[in-house]
């Protein structure tokens, strides 16, 4: 039996840590199962959409500064770009989206995870949590651009929304302005939970981009020092596509970790404000005692 792993509880930022890759370990099969079922043709979507954009720059680039995308070609850069930027935006919407109301299938049922639920769940709630991931987006590129420092706040509650819209059944719009209001008294532990998942994350991800590099810098001649910086378009051959897909795929993989450690941050920070864990098996206590 697997030990069932309970979220609506208060824990520090190393029990979330635990818990976070206990979770993955308890649940890998039927988790990454049920991802690859419900996201699994947007993910195809989008790495056919990587390739055609790789080949596209690929055969367009110049190093020529005065003319990096040749004006006839900049409808075919133009038309790969939006086909990629589409692609990615479908297949981390239907991850997250699955990924989290996994979750809630599996805190509701108390560990048993009912795949009709949660496929009615992601295809119900689909424009809403789109809407709201492009309001996320937006907000993190609006803070970065108006100054650095702006990001490390808005970061926090960016951070949950999307959780607060799953698990509160929140409309998108009510679901952003609770975030802010949820990490208010809980800010900077919070912060740091972020922060240190996000080094894990990036420094997990950076392994796995690095025989793409290694091959780049092959391509390219650093090795050798014999850079040929008019031969760039020779870097694009079948074995850099497919360092590619993996590298993007793997990276596609770390991102559900940020999802579920997003997931356990809401449920620590809803339960120290409105302990809704406590006071829920408390009645269950009561109930038993009946």
């Amino acid at each position: 039996m697997k030990k069932y792993i309970e979220f609506k509880k208060q824990r520090e930022l190393g029990d979330i840590l635990t818990d976070t890759f206990g979770f993955i370990r308890n649940e890998f099969k039927p988790f990454l199962r049920t991802i690859l079922q419900l996201s699994g043709p947007y993910l195809l979507l989008f790495l056919v959409a990587l390739v055609f954009y790789i080949y596209t720059v690929g055969r367009e680039f110049s190093m020529d500064l005065n003319n990096l995308f040749p004006f006839d070609n900049i409808l075919s850069f133009s038309l790969a770009y939006i086909f990629y930027i589409i692609g990615a935006v479908l297949a981390y919407t239907f991850a997250t989206s699955t990924a989290l109301h996994y979750i809630k299938s599996y805190v509701k049922n108390s560990g048993q995870v009912h795949f009709d639920e949660v496929k009615n769940d992601v295809n119900r709630t689909f424009w809403p949590f789109l809407g709201l991931s492009l309001l996320k987006g937006l907000t993190l590129v609006f803070s970065i651009l108006i100054c650095c420092l702006p990001v490390f706040y808005t970061m926090v509650p960016m951070t949950i929304v999307l959780s607060i819209f799953v698990f509160k059944e929140l409309k998108a719009m009510d679901a952003f302005s609770e975030s802010f209001s949820l990490i208010k008294e809980e800010f900077w532990i919070t912060l740091a939970t972020v922060i240190v998942f996000a080094i894990i994350v990036g420094v997990i991800g950076s392994i796995f981009s690095i025989p793409t590099a290694i091959y780049t810098w092959m391509k390219m001649g650093v090795f050798s020092g014999e850079i040929d910086p008019a031969n760039m378009k020779s870097l694009i051959d079948p074995i850099y596509v497919i360092l590619n897909i993996l590298s993007s795929f793997f990276q596609y993989a770390l991102n559900l970790i940020m999802v579920i450690g997003a997931a356990f941050i809401y449920f620590n920070l809803n339960e120290r404000k409105n302990f809704t864990g406590t006071f829920e098996r408390i009645q269950s206590i009561g109930k038993t005692d009946d």
